[in-house]
């Protein structure tokens, strides 16, 4: 993997933390044949529009992602794509989700996204890598 990207007039690299959860965060990726096909769905959306996933993580109700992107790209943009084409393709390889979803709309409005710079990199990646032990522990100690 190179390490900068080379344009005509730019020179960079773009990382990019990204949540995004179901719609009324139904746990639609409980089972794992769900699973696999929505992170499969995501991985093909991401390969034909040129986005390398670092790492991704499927939990029951939404999304963790770490992806490289070209710096001339909108971020907002790439997860309007990747939130839409997933969720055509999952309706399609799965269409009694539908009856969940009768609008069409897998995925929730909000978004999460954050740049990541070198220094962070390994830390965002090993909290996506983590997220069940994240969401297994308790928020608040019981006294």
């Amino acid at each position: 993997m190179k390490l900068y990207e080379r344009n005509n007039h730019s020179v960079g690299i773009a990382f990019w933390h990204i949540q995004f959860c179901t719609k009324y965060r139904h746990k639609m990726f409980s089972k794992p044949e769900y699973k696999n096909l929505i992170e499969g769905c995501i991985r093909n959306v991401c390969f034909n529009h040129n986005i390398k996933i670092v790492i991704i993580n499927v939990m029951p109700e939404h999304i963790h992602m770490v992806v490289k992107t070209s710096i001339n790209v909108n971020p907002n943009e790439i997860v309007k794509l990747i939130k839409g084409a997933s969720a055509n393709l999952f309706f399609r390889f799965h269409p009694k989700a539908r009856l969940r979803y009768p609008r069409g709309h897998l995925w929730s409005k909000g978004k999460f996204l954050a740049s990541i710079g070198f220094t962070d990199l390994d830390f965002t990646v090993s909290y996506v890598l983590h997220q069940e032990e994240h969401h297994g522990s308790p928020l608040i100690a019981s006294s």
